[in-house]
């Protein structure tokens, strides 16, 4: 599924190889990185920019606002029709009623796509 953006975005994968833990690491501890290696997928991406900290920041926001990921809680999903709802709600809500301080508006207002901060009510009275 490439949603008509092929032509206009640059991609590439950053691959870590790490090490295996030394003998009497705890088993939370950082491994070490023994290299990095960096493959374009498509577009011509600039190798200077290739990194995982995008979405590394997006994977913590998830796992700290969307309990349903994590496990041993009382929210973790257990049904896969109710765990799509909830994600999809989530990103509705993070790209149309959240306000990101580094944009100062919402990731729907910045991509053109609303022109305005989106109400909780507007949010719910745009689902399907």
């Amino acid at each position: 599924m490439d949603f008509g953006l092929i032509d206009r975005v640059d991609f590439a994968q950053l691959i870590k190889v790490y090490v295996s833990p030394r003998e009497g690491q705890q088993r939370y501890s950082l491994a070490d990185i023994a290299e990095t290696v960096t493959t374009a997928v498509f577009g011509n991406p600039d190798s200077d920019r290739i990194c995982t900290s995008h979405v590394e920041r997006v994977n913590l926001t998830l796992r700290m606002q969307i309990r349903r990921l994590i496990r041993l809680t009382n929210g973790f999903s257990k049904c896969q029709r109710n765990h799509k709802a909830a994600m999809s709600l989530f990103f509705c809500f993070y790209n149309f009623c959240r306000v990101h301080r580094s944009i100062r508006m919402t990731p729907a207002m910045a991509s053109g796509l609303a022109d305005h901060i989106w109400t909780i009510r507007e949010l719910v009275e745009a689902l399907p």
